[in-house]
């Protein structure tokens, strides 16, 4: 069957207007979060008089970065909520924004290569169920229908012997996303303002007035952060010390090849998740690297430890060719779930902390993050994410609980 087709660059992007020097809402990152944000402010609570700020180029951080999975079936109540919103809302999105950006629901497969693995996954899949997140727990048999190329032989180190599957997870273009998001916001008067550095802030007291950049000073009623790894270079100017460590995620793709792939496979225990994009190429991740950076760049060791867990999972994979690498900086929290609230400076919100998983909740995290600056108040999907529960003990602790974290 042939892939399908790409869709075309869109005919016209969005404005490129001077800054103003001052606007009801200014957003730090024009990534996934920051655009969908601004998307939602206007279309949500009537908020258009806002900007979005990017020191690079709109969306070339981490939403260029990421490998596109999407899914919702997170262990925590927390967690599916707010995942499994996200998820409802990914499937509206392509008629909603009027762009095609190639939701392939193409299912999610999980992969338990140890008892242990077995009880942690079915645990998981219950609570999904009970969650209304759409999970189901597979043996082998079924796994070699789903994916007749994965390696389910009984005499490999690490045996298949089960798996989740979630069955409307799957992919999305990463960079059609962005695009549609920019040119709604646009439509709706938001300013996508590229190559203007934040670099600190104007404050007055306990309340934040707006943002210092490399093409002057702003004003704003209120300053939204949603900058990924580099969230604790701002708040450092602030003296607001934050629970966050960034580290760079590495990820690499192979040369194009015929459609042989036809779901997302994750495995925790070799560590390696592989999908197969639209144009062909494999896309494939493991871990965080263990060192704090903000490195874009790949490295051999971890490459070669990629491609080895790969080959253990995909030994038809053996004479493909890796023609990129790259590392996207992602921030991580104690608890492996993000910060989405409020601070203790007024008018200053965060949105910071996603680690491995940001790209797949795009849509709901703009929909809370919108609601919670225009009100003033965590959306109930958001309440439990706030940056007080590392004082107070009530964390999300969705380290390992549902399987590779991306």
């Amino acid at each position: 069957m042939a892939p399908p087709l790409l869709p075309e660059p869109p005919a016209r992007l969005w404005r490129n207007p001077e800054p103003r020097r001052h606007y009801d809402v200014v957003i730090v990152g024009s990534g996934g979060h920051g655009l969908a944000t601004a998307y939602y402010l206007a279309r949500n609570h009537g908020i258009r008089d806002v900007a979005v700020l990017e020191r690079g180029w709109l969306a070339g951080g981490n939403m260029a970065r990421n490998t596109t999975i999407i899914r919702s079936n997170y262990l925590f109540d927390e967690s599916a909520a707010l995942y499994n919103h996200a998820l409802n809302l990914w499937e509206q999105l392509p008629a909603e924004l009027d762009y095609d950006f190639l939701l392939s629901q193409r299912g999610v497969l999980n992969l338990a290569h140890t008892e242990q693995e077995v009880r942690d996954s079915r645990r998981r899949v219950f609570a999904n169920q009970l969650n209304g997140v759409d999970a189901e727990w597979v043996e082998p048999a079924e796994i070699a229908e789903l994916c007749p190329i994965l390696n389910l032989s009984p005499d490999v180190r690490y045996p298949v012997l089960g798996a989740t599957l979630q069955r409307r997870g799957g992919i999305a273009k990463h960079d059609h996303v962005a695009w549609a998001f920019a040119r709604k916001a646009d439509e709706f008067g938001v300013d996508l303002i590229q190559g203007c550095e934040v670099t600190g802030f104007l404050t007055d007291g306990d309340r934040v007035t707006g943002v210092r950049t490399s093409r002057g000073s702003i004003g704003a009623g209120r300053v939204a952060l949603a900058a990924a790894g580099r969230t604790t270079l701002l708040t450092d100017t602030l003296g607001l010390r934050l629970p966050l460590q960034s580290h760079p995620l590495q990820a690499l793709v192979s040369e194009l090849l015929e459609p042989v792939h036809p779901c997302v496979v994750m495995s925790n225990h070799v560590h390696v998740y592989c999908s197969q994009a639209h144009k062909g190429e494999l896309v494939l991740g493991a871990g965080i690297d263990s060192y704090n950076g903000y490195g874009q760049r790949g490295s051999v060791h971890v490459i070669e430890r990629q491609m080895a867990a790969a080959l253990e999972l995909f030994p038809i994979f053996a004479r493909a060719h890796v023609i990129r690498t790259w590392a996207g900086t992602v921030d991580v929290t104690p608890d492996a779930s993000p910060i989405i609230g409020p601070t203790p400076y007024e008018n200053l919100f965060l949105n910071c902390g996603w680690g491995t998983g940001g790209f797949k909740a795009t849509p709901a995290v703009g929909w809370v993050f919108a609601h919670t600056i225009a009100t003033g108040r965590p959306h109930p999907l958001n309440e439990p994410y706030g940056l007080e529960r590392f004082t107070t003990g009530a964390l999300i602790d969705e380290h390992g609980a549902a399987a590779v974290a991306h």
